[in-house]
């Protein structure tokens, strides 16, 4: 099992998801902010603020949280904040490739925080560019494959666009390049076919296999980093069995 996806999966097990609702609010709410801020606050005009919007109403955001916070970001609103975008790079247990991308209004303070979660959990803070190669932005649409036709999932994506379909123990994964992403997501949504997950994420061409011990440290290590409030995302291109990942994610 993979990072980018499957730690998707153990947060679903762990009942993290629904326990951390607010959080999810809170890093789509900056989210949609900063988009409106760089690109204007017409989601038709302004494909980041569309994909935002729509990762909003997927999480059942009220439609008055949504236009609040694109008044934030376009400045029209009575708490209007600035945002600016960072992303870290660093190394976890078994020295796995970690990329953390934040959104603060602080930056001493967040990068202090982020420094220090690593260093507690088995790995390190790096340099500017020691890991952001090994990943490559990319459309992800994950799918059960208890809940799908394989033959006829892999003709509707690659008929939209898709560059892959990917097949995982219990999961299936549609690979697009980002321009695609919306009109294979589209296709999807068309079709009525149910998925678990859609975002652009950034995937690793390599991964690096970690031992039980080393998963541990390692899936501690993200589930500190998400916790964080300035943390928007988190990718890893960690490799665990999935004998190893079913024991952790209990």
């Amino acid at each position: 099992m993979s990072g980018h996806s499957k730690w998707s999966t153990i947060k679903r097990k762990k009942g993290a998801i629904d326990a951390k609702r607010g959080k999810i609010f809170t890093k789509i709410i900056k989210e949609i902010t900063l988009a409106a801020r760089i690109g204007g606050g017409d989601p038709e005009a302004n494909a980041r603020l569309r994909q935002a919007v729509a990762a909003a109403k997927e999480e059942n955001m009220p439609k008055d949280n949504i236009e609040r916070a694109i008044k934030k970001g376009t400045g029209t609103g009575a708490d209007a904040v600035i945002y600016e975008e960072f992303t870290y790079e660093g190394y976890g247990p078994g020295g796995a490739a970690v990329l953390v991308e934040v959104m603060t209004d602080n930056k001493n303070r967040t990068v202090a925080e982020i420094r220090h979660i690593f260093s507690k959990h088995g790995g390190n803070l790096g340099e500017n560019g020691c890991v952001s190669w090994i990943f490559e932005k990319k459309g992800s649409i994950l799918l059960d494959k208890k809940a799908v036709n394989e033959d006829e999932l892999m003709e509707l994506a690659l008929e939209a666009g898709a560059q892959d379909v990917r097949e995982e123990e219990n999961e299936l994964e549609i690979i697009t390049d980002p321009a695609s992403f919306e009109g294979v997501k589209n296709a999807i949504d068309q079709r009525k076919v149910k998925y678990i997950e859609a975002k652009i994420s950034l995937i690793p061409q390599t991964t690096v296999k970690l031992e039980e011990g080393k998963a541990e440290q390692m899936l501690k290590l993200m589930e500190k980093l998400e916790d964080n409030d300035d943390v928007q995302n988190v990718y890893a291109n960690f490799d665990i069995a999935d004998d190893v990942m079913e024991r952790l994610s209990v």
